[in-house]
């Protein structure tokens, strides 16, 4: 099984430790941050919003603050949920299309595809200010790692791509 099939990435994941992320997400939110400063206008007063990303098929989730001073993008385990104001949860997958421009949001939602709990509003800014991003999120990041980055995340498309195809999307 390749590396981006479905089960394949959260297996993965699952050996390797916390604390190995924290260094590389922080790395990924001050960059974003650095090159996409118009995106907290959007966020207005959601803008030291606690989000939890939950891709359920990892046995973590993912903490963002998006504070323009201080952003906070860290790992958290899933028994021990820091407190948030909003919570996304979905397949890695379908998160990881929320940041490369490719799938809407509201169509993943109603489709029961994505569950949001918590400040629905503060959710909403955050979907809005990432729209309003030219390009992908995702691209920036794989980008941010040079080739190795753009493999990853052109694999992670394919994986995508052939989830979509399975379940008739």
């Amino acid at each position: 099984m390749a590396f981006a099939d479905r089960a394949a990435f959260p297996a993965v994941a699952a050996f390797l430790p916390l604390p190995l992320f924290q260094p590389i997400l922080a790395y990924i939110v001050r960059r974003i941050a650095d090159n996409h400063h118009e995106m907290f206008d959007r966020l207005g007063p959601h803008r030291n919003a606690t989000f939890v990303i939950d891709p359920v098929d990892i046995p973590f989730v993912l903490l963002l603050r998006p504070d323009p001073g201080r952003p906070v993008f860290r790992a958290a385990p899933r028994a021990a949920i820091p407190r948030h104001d909003a919570m996304i949860a979905g397949r890695f997958l379908t998160l990881l299309q929320l940041v490369d421009a490719g799938a809407d949001g509201d169509a993943l939602f109603f489709s029961r595809a994505l569950t949001v709990t918590g400040n629905t509003e503060a959710v909403v800014c955050l979907r809005n200010a990432l729209d309003d991003i030219e390009g992908s999120i995702a691209v920036d990041v794989a980008n941010l790692f040079g080739p190795p980055g753009r493999f990853a995340l052109a694999r992670l498309r394919e994986a995508a791509a052939r989830a979509e195809a399975r379940n008739g999307g």
